[in-house]
């Protein structure tokens, strides 16, 4: 169908243009996309065999849907790729404020052009991108914003009475009419607000100043909602739940595998970032470890949720890290370093709330041993566990590392500005460490074999094999125990 040609009520009548509801309209389309086997939500990881087959089971439904999660977990994003369910175009009369259906006009608008025009009623075509609303729910939201309100100049103009629905101003819902209206974190809400949108889920009327007005909507409502904010800051009022036909609960990535893929489809890197930098794949787990760890930590308040736009942030930091010396150092390409990774820190201080206790630790403290704690969880996954307590005579396949840095009485220092010549140099100056990675890791690029090193070396601090002290040009590793000995 050519919807160019198509520019009156009668064109369409003539091209036998069936008009449906929004909700049948996400329902046909949905059942066309399963039938040929497409994904309905693109870009969307970790949510194949949970949150997406209950959205879908929604969809058919005709419900209107509340996402129930933590933040950074997709719902705002689920909630815009609806609109790719949506058929392309759908015909609107011409000027009309709330997008009436020609076939089913609700403004008094739209009903007496078509009684004065008849088939002749202009029509115009509106694509789904358009077809789109969102308002965050704050306390100050009032019903004039999203349901409307008199418009006493318009009154005063057109010398018309506030009992007539010509005066009334329209706000987001009404506007929203065929659309997909996002409301998030609902429970903001006041509760008036919250009633005022129950009387158009259930009765189709909205109430402006005690003047109610029927108008029959046809919306797609989709809420957002944080779990914290129902006992912190407020709840959703029961009327209003009872008539949000599914609550669907969303959750953070289960498995690192899941958690990279969310964190390179979003990270925004530039071009010449990912040429001239390197990364291993310990660096990417990595990264994504740091995030779990912050889930599980106890000075991180885990109600109020880690989102995935950490992990984002965070790698856009450690490449950025890298690249910031290459440039001073002149190197052309560069690999990530563990010791890049004190470039993320600002991205855990900013995304995460910390409990009383980590207030007191400090969120720079806390952000830094969450590197570390994510390098003990992986490390035991490439190499031999490392035993706290063992006899005497048991040998460790660590033992040649520790007694290296035995002998060195000044320790040993990795500056974060340097070459990569010269860091790889001093990496490759502890022999134990090659004969480690030969061993447990043989399969081991020469590429990443100087990241594994540095990692190796940070897991026998965490082990307490190792000590390490962080200064303001790098870092020094040393023996635990050297130090105390030579000064007895």
């Amino acid at each position: 169908m050519n919807i160019k040609k198509l520019k009156t009520l009668g064109d369409l009548k003539e091209a036998k243009y069936k008009s449906k509801s929004i909700k049948d309209e996400l329902r046909d389309n949905l059942v066309e996309k399963l039938r040929k086997k497409e994904d309905t939500f693109e870009g969307v990881h970790g949510y194949e065999n949970t949150v997406i087959p209950e959205l879908e089971r929604a969809i058919l439904s005709r419900h209107n849907i509340n996402l129930l999660g933590l933040r950074g977990q997709a719902k705002t994003r689920l909630a815009r790729l609806m609109l790719n369910l949506l058929d392309e175009y759908i015909p609107i009369i011409k000027g009309s404020e709330i997008n009436d259906d020609p076939f089913n006009p609700i403004s008094r608008y739209a009903t007496v052009l078509i009684n004065e025009k008849k088939d002749a009623t202009p029509i115009s075509w509106l694509h789904r991108s358009e077809r789109f609303a969102e308002k965050l729910a704050t306390p100050d939201v009032t019903v004039a914003d999203i349901i409307g309100d008199v418009d006493p100049i318009k009154a005063a103009n057109l010398k018309l009475s506030y009992a007539d629905d010509r005066v009334i101003h329209y706000g987001m819902i009404p506007r929203a009419n065929r659309c997909i209206f996002v409301i998030n974190e609902l429970p903001d809400l006041q509760a008036r607000i919250q009633v005022a949108l129950f009387n158009i889920l259930q009765e189709g009327d909205i109430q402006i100043r005690g003047f109610k007005l029927r108008l029959p909507l046809d919306i797609q409502f989709l809420f957002t909602a944080n779990p914290e904010d129902y006992t912190n800051r407020g709840s959703i009022v029961t009327p209003l739940k009872d008539r949000i036909g599914s609550q669907i609960l969303t959750h953070y990535p289960t498995d690192i595998e899941t958690a990279r893929a969310i964190t390179e489809q979003e990270a925004k890197l530039v071009e010449s970032q990912k040429k001239s930098v390197l990364v291993p794949d310990l660096a990417r787990d990595l990264l994504e470890q740091i995030v779990f760890e912050a889930r599980d930590n106890d000075f991180i308040d885990t109600k109020s949720g880690v989102s995935a736009r950490l992990s984002i942030t965070a790698l856009e930091n450690l490449l950025s890290t890298a690249e910031r010396r290459a440039l001073i150092t002149g190197d052309k390409i560069t690999m990530v370093r563990l010791s890049d990774f004190v470039g993320v820190i600002p991205s855990v201080t900013g995304k995460v709330e910390l409990v009383y206790e980590g207030e007191q630790e400090g969120a720079a403290v806390v952000a830094y041993n969450l590197i570390g704690e994510a390098v003990k969880s992986l490390f035991v996954e490439f190499f031999p566990k490392v035993e706290k307590l063992k006899k005497q005579e048991e040998e460790s396949p660590y033992d040649d590392i520790i007694s290296w840095f035995f002998n060195q009485s000044d320790g040993f220092e990795l500056l974060d500005d340097l070459r990569d010549k010269e860091y790889k140099s001093l990496l490759n100056s502890i022999s134990p460490l090659d004969d480690l990675l030969g061993e447990y890791q043989p399969n081991l690029s020469q590429q990443d074999s100087y990241f594994v090193k540095e990692f190796v070396l940070w897991a026998l601090v965490e082990f307490k094999q190792l000590s390490k002290q962080r200064f303001t040009e790098g870092i020094q590793f040393k023996d635990p125990y050297g130090s105390f000995i030579s000064g007895i």
